[in-house]
C-alpha cells in the first residue's frame, strides 16, 4: 500500500535550513546565558538577597523553565507545529528580558546600593514582583523553545533517506556545539560587560541578541522542512489507558496478530514506520482486543486502540527509568552557577596585575572542555569505536550516558578536595573570619571540576538527547524533547531541596552549617559535594540496572515510494 506523505513537505529542509537554525540557536543561548548566568551575583549584589535564598531562586526558576517545556510540546505536537510554537514563545522570552533589563537600569525597580558597612537594604516586595513575572515570562518563553528547536532541527533531515540518516545524530553533536560556543561567548564577554560595564548593557546586549535570533529564526522559513502536528498525543495516551482498562477482564488473545491494526488510521503519526508489538507489559495490549462491541469501520479510540499506539505508550514508560537517571547529573552541575562560583569569588581570580576574570566566567572552562570534547568525539572517538562496534555512531546512546555519569561522579569528588585545598588557605592567612577578603590562592584551582562537568555533559547531555529523539514515537517528538528539559527541571528541583535540607538539617547551636548564608570559609562544602557523589554513585549502578534491561524500540520503517522505484518495501530496524 502507498504511503502517502502529503503532511510533510519533503523537498524543503537538509543542510541549507542549517545556517538558519544554528543562527537562532547561538543567539538565543547568548541571550539565556548572558542573563543566567551571572544572576547569582545580580541578586545578591543588587537586589541584597541571601545567599541560600538567590540560590534556591534561580534552581526554581530553572526548574520551571524546563517543566513548562511539556506545555510548549503539548501545543507544538498537537496543533500549532514546532515552527510557529518556537516563533511565539521567543517573542514571550524577548518581553520578559525587556522587563529585566528595565529592572536594572531604572533606579526605583531594585533597592539602594550598600554604603560602607551598613546592612544592606533587601529588595522590597514590589521590586521582587517585577523580578519575578520577568523570570516568569522567561520560564515562559524558554518552555516553548527549547522542546521544539532540537526536534525542529532534526526534522530537517529525512530518516527515511539513506544519504541523511546518519546525519540525525550528527546534528545534535554540532547542534550542542553551537549552543556551546555561544554559552562561551556569553561567560566571558557578557559577564564581563555585567561586572564591569553595568547591568543595563549587560542585561541589555542578551536583550538584543535574543532579538536578532527571532528575525534570523524567521528568516528561514521558506526553506523550513515542518511537520504538520498530528493531534494531542496526551489524549492518544489516555485512549489507550482507558481501553485497556475497559476491557481488564477481557481474555488475552492467544497470537498477537490478532491485535486491532489500521494502517489508515495511524498514517499521520506513523510517516517513517509504525511501531510493531513487544511481548512487555501485557495488560496494555488489552486495549487492541477486538470484541464483538467494536465498530471496525469507525472505532472508538476510548474502547479500541491500535497496536502502534499502545506501542507509543509502552515506548514512553520503558523511557522513564532512563530518564529519572538523568536527575542527578543535573542536581551536580547546577552547583557550578551557586556554590562554585561563590568560591571563585572568594579567590585569587587575576590574569594580570590590572585585569581579572569575573566570578561567572569560570563556567568557561565548562564550555571549552565541553567543545573540546564534542569535537574529540566527533573526529576521533567515533571513527576509532566504530572500527570495534560496527556501529554508524560508534558506541550506543545508552554507553555514551553511561560515560558521562561517570565522570560527573569524578567531578563532584574531586570539588570537595579543593574546598578543602581553599579552606585551608583561607585559615593560613587568617581570613576564615573575613568573608569579603580575597584569598590568596589562584582560581584555577577551580579547573578540575569545572572541566570534569564539561566533559561529562558532552556525553551524557547529548547521549540524553540522542536516546529520546530516538526512541520515542516520532508523532512525540517534542513531548520526548520536553522530557530531556523535564529531567533539569527535576535535577534542579532536586538541587533546592537538597540545598534547603542540608541547610537545615546541618545547622548547630552555635551558628555552624554546611552551607552558611553569609561566610562560606566557616562551612563544610566539602561534605555537600560529597554527599551529592554518594548519591551519583548509587545512581550510577541504578542507570547500569536500567540500561541493562531496556529494550530498544522497534519500528517498520516504510520506505519512500518516490526513493524505492515505487517499491512497497518494509525493513526491520532496532535503532541501536
Amino acid at each position: 500500500m502507498k504511503q502517502k506523505h502529503h503532511h510533510v513537505q519533503k523537498k524543503q529542509g537538509g543542510i541549507i535550513t542549517m545556517p538558519f537554525i544554528f543562527a537562532n540557536e547561538i543567539c538565543e543561548k547568548l541571550a539565556v546565558v548572558g542573563f543566567g548566568t551571572n544572576m547569582i551575583s545580580y541578586l545578591t549584589s543588587q537586589l541584597h538577597l541571601p545567599m541560600t535564598k538567590a540560590a534556591n531562586t534561580l534552581t526554581n526558576f530553572g526548574g520551571t523553565s524546563a517543566m513548562t517545556s511539556l506545555i510548549g510540546a503539548f501545543i507544538a505536537d498537537s496543533f500549532a507545529g514546532r515552527f510557529w510554537t518556537i516563533t511565539i514563545a521567543s517573542i514571550i522570552y524577548q518581553i520578559g528580558m525587556i522587563s529585566l533589563t528595565l529592572s536594572a537600569v531604572l533606579p526605583n525597580l531594585r533597592p539602594p546600593p550598600c554604603k560602607n558597612d551598613e546592612i544592606c537594604e533587601e529588595a522590597d516586595s514590589g521590586q521582587l514582583a517585577i523580578l519575578y513575572v520577568s523570570l516568569l515570562l522567561t520560564a515562559l518563553g524558554s518552555g516553548g523553545i527549547r522542546p521544539c528547536v532540537v526536534s525542529f532541527g532534526a526534522d530537517q533531515f529525512d530518516e527515511n533517506d539513506p544519504e541523511q540518516k546518519t546525519t540525525t545524530w550528527k546534528f545534535f553533536n554540532w547542534y550542542y556545539f553551537c549552543m556551546g560556543a555561544s554559552i562561551l561567548v556569553a561567560t566571558t564577554v557578557i559577564v564581563y560587560v555585567q561586572d564591569n560595564v553595568g547591568w543595563g548593557w549587560g542585561l541589555g546586549i542578551p536583550t538584543a541578541a535574543m532579538f536578532i535570533s527571532i528575525i534570523a529564526f524567521i528568516f528561514g522559513y521558506p526553506l523550513y522542512r515542518k511537520v504538520d502536528p498530528a493531534g494531542s498525543p496526551f489524549t492518544r495516551l489516555l485512549q489507550v489507558c482507558m481501553a485497556a482498562y475497559r476491557k481488564r477482564n477481557v481474555p488475552m488473545v492467544s497470537d498477537h496478530k490478532m491485535l486491532y491494526q489500521n494502517e489508515d488510521l495511524d498514517a499521520a503519526i506513523s510517516v517513517g514506520g509504525k511501531l510493531v508489538h513487544t511481548k512487555s507489559m501485557k495488560f496494555l495490549d488489552k486495549a487492541a482486543i477486538v470484541t464483538e462491541d467494536d465498530n471496525l469501520k469507525a472505532p472508538n479510540p476510548w474502547k479500541l486502540s491500535t497496536v502502534h499506539r499502545v506501542e507509543e505508550l509502552k515506548s514512553l514508560i520503558r523511557m522513564g527509568p532512563i530518564w529519572a537517571a538523568g536527575i542527578l547529573l543535573i542536581t551536580a552541575a547546577a552547583q557550578q552557577n551557586t556554590f562554585s562560583l561563590q568560591q571563585a569569588k572568594s579567590m585569587d581570580r587575576h590574569l594580570t596585575k590590572h585585569f581579572q576574570i569575573p566570578a561567572a566566567s569560570m563556567s568557561v572552562f565548562t564550555q571549552t572542555s565541553m567543545l573540546s570534547t564534542i569535537v574529540f568525539y566527533d573526529r576521533l572517538f567515533v571513527p576509532l569505536t566504530r572500527k570495534f562496534t560496527g556501529l554508524e555512531r560508534g558506541i550506543s546512546f545508552l554507553t555514551r550516558m553511561g560515560i558521562g555519569f561517570f565522570i560527573s561522579l569524578l567531578a563532584t569528588f574531586a570539588a570537595g578536595f579543593i574546598e578543602m585545598r581553599r579552606k585551608h588557605a583561607a585559615s593560613a592567612y587568617g581570613l576564615i573570619e573575613h568573608p569579603q577578603a580575597t584569598i590568596p590562592i589562584s582560581v584555577f584551582w577551580l579547573m578540575p571540576q569545572y572541566c570534569l562537568h564539561g566533559i561529562a555533559e558532552a556525553f551524557m547531555s547529548i547521549g540524553h538527547l540522542e536516546f529520546f529523539y530516538d526512541q520515542a514515537p516520532e508523532s512525540m517528538r517534542s513531548t520526548a524533547t520536553a522530557l530531556f528539559w523535564l529531567s533539569i527541571s527535576a535535577g534542579s528541583y532536586t538541587s533546592t531541596l537538597l540545598v534547603t535540607l542540608v541547610h537545615k538539617f546541618t545547622a548547630g547551636q552555635n551558628g555552624s552549617n554546611w552551607l552558611p548564608d553569609n561566610n562560606l570559609n566557616k562551612g563544610k562544602l566539602e561534605y555537600f559535594y560529597w554527599l551529592i557523589t554518594v548519591m551519583q554513585l548509587v545512581n550510577l549502578i541504578y542507570y547500569m540496572l536500567c540500561a541493562k534491561f531496556y529494550t530498544l524500540k522497534p519500528v517498520q520503517v516504510h520506505q519512500a515510494v518516490d526513493e524505492r522505484e515505487n517499491k512497497d518495501e518494509i525493513e526491520l530496524t532496532d535503532h541501536v
